[in-house]
């Protein structure tokens, strides 16, 4: 009898192990931000606590698998961007909809710095109904708060295919950080941003820029 009752209690912890997954895949969350040159805005996002994984890629255009070269020329539709997997019981997705806008230039719709065209341009990809939601409501409360003197032209859209980056591209800050060192300091990025900002050029990214 003991032997049956320690089998049964034995079948069933697969069937708990399985029930217990969706609560823990539910503790992340996945959101994505184009902010112009993804080693920028990777560097940035992976500063925020609660930021679990960030990936730059292309999303938003017509074109399966896309390469830099292919994006970069023009034409596919896709823009560079960051896939952001957090953790929501450490940063909200609001907490993050505040970094990006003060890290970027929303008030530009040609590009970002010195990297101009389609695929610089700032985006907001919601993955979810509730981040859709709460976009909008963040875009047009800043758009009323003053912190800009320019329309906030940064389009809010859903989220679409999402194409990882060739690996030289992934985490590039920290291999090469003389050349992206470089490259951002004569992009122009943090001394727009804080022309655009002022006191409050990267709220919400801690470090210096």
């Amino acid at each position: 009898m003991i032997a049956r009752k320690a089998a049964k209690a034995l079948a069933v912890l697969p069937l708990l192990y399985a029930v217990s997954q969706p609560a823990q895949a539910a503790e992340t969350e996945t959101a994505i931000f184009a902010g112009g040159c993804f080693w920028c805005i990777e560097s940035d996002f992976d500063k925020i606590e609660g930021v679990l994984e960030t990936t730059s890629g292309y999303t938003g255009g017509r074109s399966a698998n896309p390469t830099y070269k292919q994006v970069s020329a023009g034409g596919t539709g896709h823009i560079e961007a960051l896939e952001v997997k957090f953790d929501p019981a450490k940063v909200s997705y609001e907490e993050l909809l505040t970094a990006f806008w003060h890290s970027v230039d929303p008030t530009d719709a040609g590009g970002q710095f010195c990297d101009r065209g389609e695929s610089y341009q700032t985006t907001i990809f919601a993955t979810s109904p509730a981040q859709l939601k709460a976009a909008k409501a963040s875009k047009k409360a800043l758009g009323k708060s003053g912190e800009v003197n320019r329309p906030i032209v940064t389009p809010i859209r859903t989220t679409a295919p999402f194409y990882d980056a060739e690996d030289y591209h992934q985490n590039y800050y920290e291999k090469n950080p003389i050349r992206y060192k470089f490259y951002r300091y004569r992009c122009g990025r943090d001394q727009r941003v804080k022309q655009v900002w002022g006191p409050n050029a990267y709220k919400g990214i801690p470090g210096e820029h």
